[in-house]
């Protein structure tokens, strides 16, 4: 049964990775193509933890052993930094435990909040014993004042773990021992003790937590409602029979005023409900159940705030990544509203959950305190009473998923596994609102996002890291210049949220789809307009989202006025560059206002560059690539580049004269030689130079190059019209030497080879013939051969016409059956090879001597006339008798 579903599952991972939908970015910005700012340390690495005050203008960064404080508007630049390494002691005892002491006994920063308006919270791994302290922002410094981190911070660098902190207190989602098998959701505050999950697995089974956040209710509350935290997390499915550990994407929440049971749950959460995450394809039946990071668009009331997330499979790494989101009146009223799972024992065998359809408690178990609790003398959690509680302690699950918006994923990638999100809520110039999504990958990339209603469009791909190395924390900056700040192992890196600029026409501008660009047609540039709007009347933006550029000015591209002359040389290969920046751009060539069609001369690259080989004369004339991109519903076609290809002339040599031969005309009498001298430099004493080395055989066996100046005429009597000879030029320096060859490939205009070439001709004739000679005359040969030879030896002996001897064999008759102690009468010897015999030939063209003698015995017959008296046929391992 579990095998049969694992071959069902596969061959929808199978399906969904070969049919499912695909987004493309839309262009690609290499690491080289873009300005970063970049932070790192000699020896100091992850870079893991980030910590954004626009207040004060700084990017806190947590690292391992370190803490850094940076410009918020230039990451490269460090204002303070403070060290917090692990003694020498604790480092002794995290080696004894069986740790590494190079890679896990070091303190990894892995909280840093906010405490108040002069000091950071923050903690560490500190070699397996987790620490906290507190930071002064006043002098940059750790106050000495260190708690227990235990709940806090994860002991393992490795294990997951989300802190938030709300109004002083600290709600953490991580592991609570050594080992890490006891996961908890805590919240610490100095005058409280520490209040966690319980420990049982219909609590938390093995979780892997990525974000936490509160959402606060807000000062407007008709029933009084309290603020609440919610944490995200994917873990082990208790609910579902599976042949091994499915994993299940959850949303919990806990009040923020939770005071714990004043009997039952005593010092445990009384609000801790959890629910199911849906994020799936439905026309596939696929589903995404892993969440890898979450990040919550807040507004001013709660019911519009929104909640992105990143999803994929736990199965087969297909490298497909979705983003769904959910709307928070959703998820509330899953919460308030929704039914309760509970245990069920069936058969004493295992336990599942099932739908609880039975009365429910009141006041509701999991609810805030609110107004209509306060009525009834309820004014916190330690008045709750212990029915409600124990329902609660019981009944963790609900039993309604949240679903997603538009039941399903906002967008879905292909060949990518994203880890971190954040999303900005714009406004662009038609005063529509979209969401635009940061996510980060795996690989060191970014992608820029934007959501529409009927789906989502990938603007953007950007290299922020230049090795591969997965992107651990993403922060955005949405005041004043609006910026990213990315973490990983290595470097802190800073990028802009957009590049408008990099965009030079306002087709492309407009294509792109970005709401943070626009085309401002004064400048005829694309600007960012929440950087550089005017908002001069005179100033004018063309900005669509839906991609129609229509409203862009028509404008004659300058490549069609001048193209780039590119010349090559006959017989090699030349390569025609064409930037084309989109990914869903089509592109094509024109050779001289005609579509290029495939051909084995042809190469389109990956890059849309035109490779061409072996250039001929018929390849020249004007290269232009136009792309084809689609959007809006239209057909938007534009040129790119333009070439014209020409043949390079080949250099001449200059020679003091050349004459032409007149070979047209046979007649003795009238034909004549015309000789043309071209002016040649004179020596010291006034000599003319000597003559050319090119003599008019060589000029015959090589083509004339085409003409650079205008050409000689001379005058051939014998034909109807004129013949244009071309006249090398004469150098002027050359004294009492032929003319200077200064391109190597021209130098066997001086050599003439034809002597060499017919002496390695005759060479290897004679020796064709010397081998044939012996083979005939070592009898190796056939007929023909043989009877030249017998006639140049004198040797009276007719060669025998092949297959003579077969024929006679088969056209002599057996003889009569004969006495076994009588011998076989046979005509010539015959050898025993256990197959037919035949006569002894030497080399089967030539008879024996004992054949020769019965040669004129053998009837004359056709080859088919078989006369077996003649010559019989006889078998080596035939019966005698």
């Amino acid at each position: 049964m579990a095998l049969s579903m694992l071959g069902v599952f596969l061959g929808l991972l199978l399906e969904v990775s070969t049919h499912g939908p695909s987004s493309v970015p839309r262009t690609l910005w290499r690491h080289e193509d873009v300005s970063l700012l970049e932070f790192s340390e000699p020896g100091v690495f992850n870079y893991s933890t980030l910590l954004l005050n626009e207040e004060r203008g700084a990017l806190y960064v947590g690292a391992r052993d370190a803490i850094f404080q940076l410009d918020i508007n230039d990451v490269s630049i460090k204002n303070n930094q403070v060290l917090w390494k692990v003694p020498t002691r604790d480092v002794t005892l995290c080696t004894l435990k069986g740790k590494s002491e190079e890679a896990d006994c070091k303190n990894y920063i892995q909280v840093l909040q906010v405490l108040d308006e002069e000091h950071l919270y923050v903690c560490g791994t500190h070699a397996f014993q987790p620490l906290c302290d507190y930071l002064s922002l006043k002098d940059f410094t750790l106050r000495g004042k260190q708690d227990d981190g235990r709940g806090k911070c994860s002991f393992d660098p490795t294990q997951s773990f989300t802190t938030v902190m709300v109004d002083g207190e600290l709600y953490s989602g991580t592991a609570y021992n050594f080992l890490g098998s006891e996961p908890i959701i805590s919240r610490f505050s100095r005058p409280q003790s520490l209040l966690r999950t319980e420990y049982s697995t219909s609590w938390l089974n093995e979780p892997r937590f990525v974000f936490a956040d509160v959402i606060r209710e807000g000062s407007n509350s008709l029933d009084g409602d309290d603020d609440k935290v919610y944490y995200f997390f994917t873990e082990v499915s208790v609910e579902y029979e599976f042949f091994g550990k499915l994993l299940i994407p959850r949303i919990a929440r806990v009040c923020k005023g939770d005071l714990g049971g004043q009997r039952t749950l005593q010092k445990k959460w009384t609000s801790f409900l959890k629910a199911k995450l849906v994020c799936s394809m439905p026309e596939l039946n696929f589903v995404f159940n892993v969440v890898h990071d979450v990040f919550i668009v807040k507004t001013s009331d709660w019911r519009e705030t929104v909640i992105y997330g990143i999803f994929t499979s736990q199965w087969g790494n297909m490298g497909l990544s979705a983003i769904c989101a959910y709307n928070m009146t959703s998820v509330d009223e899953v919460f308030s509203k929704g039914k309760y799972m509970q245990k069920a024992t069936v058969e004493q065998s295992h336990t599942k959950w099932v739908q609880y359809n039975g009365i429910t408690p009141s006041p509701r178990p999991g609810a805030c305190i609110n107004n209509q609790n306060r009525q009834q003398n309820i004014t916190n959690s330690l008045l709750l009473p212990d029915k409600t509680l124990q329902f609660v302690k019981d009944h963790p699950l609900m039993a309604d998923p949240v679903l997603p918006i538009g039941h399903g994923p906002r967008l879905t990638a292909k060949d990518v596994n994203y880890t971190q999100i954040v999303v900005e809520r714009v406004t662009a110039l038609d005063n529509n609102v979209y969401d635009v999504l940061f996510t980060a990958t795996d690989k060191g990339f970014l992608h820029k996002s934007v959501v529409f209603e009927g789906g989502s469009h990938i603007i953007e791909e950007i290299q922020l890291l230049e090795n591969p190395q997965p992107i651990k924390t993403l922060l955005l900056s949405t005041k004043k210049d609006r910026f990213l700040y990315a973490g990983s192992d290595s470097r802190v890196v800073q990028s802009p949220t957009a590049f408008c600029d990099k965009y030079m026409t306002c087709a492309d501008c407009v294509l792109a789809r970005d709401p943070y660009c626009a085309w401002e047609t004064h400048a005829a540039s694309c600007i960012n307009i929440f950087q550089k709007q005017d908002s001069r009347p005179h100033r004018k933006y063309i900005q669509n989202l839906r991609g129609d550029a229509d409203d862009c000015p028509s404008a004659r591209p300058r490549s069609m006025d001048r193209p780039q002359q590119v010349e090559v040389k006959p017989g090699s290969s030349v390569e025609l560059a064409c930037s084309v920046r989109s990914n869903l751009a089509q592109v094509f060539w024109k050779v001289n206002d005609s579509i290029l069609k495939e051909s084995p001369h042809f190469l389109l690259m990956a890059d849309s560059a035109l490779l061409i080989y072996s250039v001929t004369p018929q390849n020249q004339g004007r290269y232009e690539c136009w792309i084809l991109e689609f959007a809006a519903g239209k057909n938007f076609t534009r040129m790119l580049a333009s070439y014209v290809l020409r043949l390079k002339r080949p250099e001449v040599l200059p020679v003091s004269s050349v004459e032409i031969i007149d070979v047209l005309n046979p007649d003795p009498s009238t034909s004549r030689t015309t000789t043309t001298t071209a002016p040649r430099g004179n020596n010291d004493n006034g000599n003319p130079a000597g003559p050319s080395p090119l003599t008019p055989s060589t000029l015959s066996s090589v083509p004339p190059p085409p003409l650079t100046r205008p050409a000689t005429t001379a005058n051939v009597h014998g034909t109807k019209s004129d013949t244009k000879h071309y006249i090398p030029p004469q150098s002027s320096d050359s004294q009492n030497q032929g003319p200077e060859i200064k391109d190597p490939r021209a130098e066997y205009l001086q050599n003439d080879n034809s002597k060499a070439l017919l002496f390695l001709f005759l060479l290897f004739f004679l020796l064709f013939l010397c081998g044939l000679a012996y083979n005939c005359y070592m009898q190796y040969l056939p007929g023909p051969c043989l009877r030249l030879r017998n006639a140049m030896l004198g040797s009276q002996k007719k060669p025998q016409r092949e297959y003579a001897t077969c024929e006679a064999g088969l056209m002599d008759v057996l003889p009569e059956k004969r006495d076994r102690n009588e011998p076989p009468h046979q005509n010539g010897t015959l050898r025993d090879t256990g197959y037919e015999t035949e006569p002894e030939c030497g080399n089967g063209k030539i008879l024996s001597n004992g054949y020769e003698e019965n040669r004129d015995n053998v009837s004359k017959q056709g080859p088919y006339d078989v006369n077996c008296e003649s010559q019989p046929i006889e078998y080596a391992d035939a019966d005698a008798s």
